[in-house]
């Protein structure tokens, strides 16, 4: 074995340590990127040569984690690792747009890059490592790649930024970027802040990107000493210059001015059409199918140009907007009558009907990964159906781009949901996108305030979101930035940057880059300018709701937390379940029990107001102690000669002592009380056995008592 070892430091001790040479030896390229107890295996494997008519990039990223890295079993009836997980779909997705941008245009081999988590320090994050072990992986296989990249997590804890932090730490960060880039460029940006300010953010970029270029310049040594500086040759497009410049001469200006026309999307699209059906119905009929293929090759490129053109030199927009200008907002709020709070949001042609549904602790969402585990009481599900840009698509269920834009809106929103001590519920968001044209994430963003505050939830401020787009040409230098981009300018532009937050500052924020040379000046005026266009669609969406809603809808369901001592959470329980189980069937409402530091937390969830005072009378008489001088209403449970045993509490009977029953003497218990009677009772003492002792005459009116004989009344005449 040739293993290669290299390794770098992050400027506080630890050490990263990537090997080759070792493990998987068939792949194209293959390394162990190691810190800590974490160890993270990636290969790459390419096709030779690019499928026939094949004009993109089949590039296909899969993160996944083995349960037995963190000494685990999969759950469910298979016990093996099967589908990727949400999180694991996020982190391969943001390997993916770190390393897509950095492929050469004109290689369309497929490509594959994996990545397993095969051992796991607990307190070590991998996802900020696997950027950097796809990268490292394709430095040493002849893979053609414009790299290295790596990617990095920068957090700002006790107010110091901090690379790649300990799990541990995250908890108190105000700040958390997954940042991408190259030796040179930021390529990809995603994450979330406490309300930061533009200037907090670029300064954690920067940062960010220092500690790359150092991971960058290692990866070139490890090429350098693996002998993999001279990458495989491909030829993976034909060319036709001459056709080039046809399709050029008949199309551009038709194209130009179909741009500059302010068309809506679809009569642009069909006046784009238009122009390449005409050309290519004037071809000859025995025209080869690569002929027509170049061409529209070549007519997406005019398009390209035109648009790009369009933008930099007349500063024209595909919908006539200026570069600042945002679409026409509307919104709507309790458009769904039944939902717990529902919001329609309509910026342009993108529009999203959103919903929000409380639960119980029962909803919670259970989270059973290799490395992550537990429960969240916060879900964000996002739906991409076709019809919302008018296309026929199967309905297969969330795709990755649907789990990756929901978890954007899910990150913008859990910043601004009250404390877990000040909502019981359970939060299911849901947007369906019904329209799209650029930016339905972000639509998203807004549909889901509005739903919020339509619902009652106390939401401790509105958040805006909205996609900013960039158009640069690197010979003139012009560049010019888009606020609130359509769908065309996302496709045909060198950014997509989303930006999202509240009138104090960003909470989340996703970045994608794809050309070389992004200054921290045009950042830093994109960011600003975000700002603009965000405060903007905040008061647009104020118009419709400027706070929650004073209380939950009339249908919506309630929970009321209690607090019981720890011995009595196996009396509520019952044994195997018993009472609680007969509780809920005869109240009607849920009732979640769990302990939290000694103490039994309980919540009662209905929807409606009497189950849950039924539900939580019997609770409290269960899980109560009795105090003395606490007047009670109890059941005789058994009669003896010197008194009664009366239940008051569910489990809990004390003594009424014959000399208590009454103020008048009573000889015997014949005919005082029979079995079942309910009478009202006193506690006036608890002795150090737990016995109770109760009272009923104190409740009954004292008899007053008999008069004595006066001394000087008269004598009572003699007979």
């Amino acid at each position: 074995m040739n293993v290669i070892k290299k390794s770098f430091d992050l400027g506080d001790g630890r050490i990263v340590e990537i090997e080759t040479g070792k493990l998987a030896k068939q792949a194209n390229g293959s390394v162990v990127v190691k810190m800590g107890d974490t160890m993270l295996l990636a290969t790459v494997v390419a096709a030779k040569d690019a499928k026939p008519g094949t004009d993109f990039l089949p590039l296909s990223v899969d993160y996944q984690e083995k349960y037995a890295a963190t000494g685990r079993i999969p759950g469910g009836f298979l016990r093996r690792e099967a589908r990727l997980s949400d999180y694991e779909v996020l982190i391969s997705r943001l390997v993916d747009r770190a390393l897509r941008p950095l492929f050469p245009e004109d290689y369309h081999a497929d490509t594959q890059v994996m990545i397993s988590l095969i051992s796991a320090d607990k307190n070590i994050m991998p996802d900020c490592l696997a950027g950097l072990a796809a990268s490292a992986a394709l430095s040493v296989s002849d893979i053609p790649f414009n790299g290295p990249i790596s990617e990095v997590r920068v957090a700002k804890i006790d107010g110091k930024l901090v690379i790649n932090p300990y799990l541990s730490d995250l908890e108190r960060a105000t700040l958390e970027f997954i940042v991408a880039g190259s030796a040179n460029d930021i390529v990809m940006v995603e994450g979330e802040a406490n309300e930061i300010q533009e200037e907090e953010m670029v300064e954690a970029l920067k940062f960010a990107h220092d500690a790359i270029k150092v991971q960058c310049a290692v990866q070139l040594e490890l090429t350098k000493e693996t002998g993999k500086t001279v990458k495989r040759e491909y030829n993976h497009e034909n060319h036709d210059e001459a056709l080039k410049e046809k399709i050029y001469a008949e199309t551009y200006d038709r194209v130009y001015a179909i741009a500059k026309s302010g068309l809506g999307k679809d009569e642009r699209s069909e006046g784009f059409t238009a122009i390449i059906n005409e050309v290519l119905d004037a071809f000859p009929e025995d025209t080869e199918d690569l002929t027509k293929a170049l061409a529209k090759h070549y007519f997406h490129d005019v398009q390209y140009d035109a648009v790009r053109n369009l933008l930099l030199n007349e500063g024209i927009r595909l919908d006539g907007r200026s570069t600042t200008q945002i679409r026409p907002i509307w919104s709507e709020v309790g458009y769904l009558p039944a939902a717990h709070g529902s919001a329609v949001f309509t910026r342009g042609e993108t529009q999203s009907l959103t919903s929000v549904t409380l639960g119980s602790k029962d909803d919670e969402q259970m989270i059973d990964g290799a490395f992550l585990n537990g429960y969240s009481k916060f879900l964000l599900h996002y739906n991409f159906p076709g019809f919302s840009t008018g296309e026929v698509r199967p309905n297969r269920g969330a795709g990755r781009r649907e789990i990756g834009h929901g978890n954007l809106a899910m990150r913008s929103l859990k910043k601004v949901l009250p404390d877990a001590n000040e909502n019981p519920y359970t939060i299911r968001i849901v947007s369906d996108i019904l329209e799209s044209n650029g930016s339905s994430s972000m639509a998203t963003v807004c549909a889901g305030t509005l739903a919020l505050m339509d619902a009652g939830i106390k939401i401790k401020a509105p958040v805006s979101g909205i996609a900013m787009g960039l158009i640069t040409d690197e010979k003139s230098g012009k560049y010019a930035i888009l606020s609130d981009i359509l769908g065309d300018e996302d496709h045909l532009g060198d950014m997509d940057f989303k930006v999202t937050g509240t009138e104090n500052g960003i909470v989340a924020c996703q970045m994608d880059l794809k050309i070389n040379g992004l200054s921290y000046e045009v950042l830093t005026k994109a960011l600003n300018q975000a700002k603009d266009g965000r405060l903007h669609i905040l008061n647009e969406m104020k118009k419709t709701i400027s706070e929650p809603a004073a209380d939950y809808k009339p249908h919506a369901p309630r929970i009321v937390s209690l607090t019981i001592d720890k011995e009595f959470i196996g009396a509520v329980i019952g044994p195997g379940g018993k009472i609680i189980q007969e509780m809920q069937r005869e109240t009607g409402a849920t009732i979640s029990i769990e302990e939290v530091d000694n103490k039994g937390i309980v919540e009662v969830f209905a929807d409606n107001k009497a189950s849950i005072d039924a539900a939580v009378a019997r609770i409290k008489a269960i899980a109560s102690k009795p105090e003395i001088g606490e007047i009670y209403t109890g059941k005789v449970k058994s009669i003896m000669p010197f008194g009664a045993f009366v239940e008051i509490m569910p489990g809990k009977d004390g003594l009424l002592h014959i000399s208590e029953i009454d103020w008048k003497r009573l000889e015997t218990m014949d005919g005082v009380f029979k079995e079942g009677d309910i009478v009202e009772v006193k506690l006036l003492d608890v002795d150090k056995q737990g016995k109770l002792k109760l009272s009923r005459k104190v409740l009954l009116p004292r008899p007053p008592r008999p008069e004595a004989k006066q001394d000087n009344a008269p004598a009572a005449p003699q007979g």
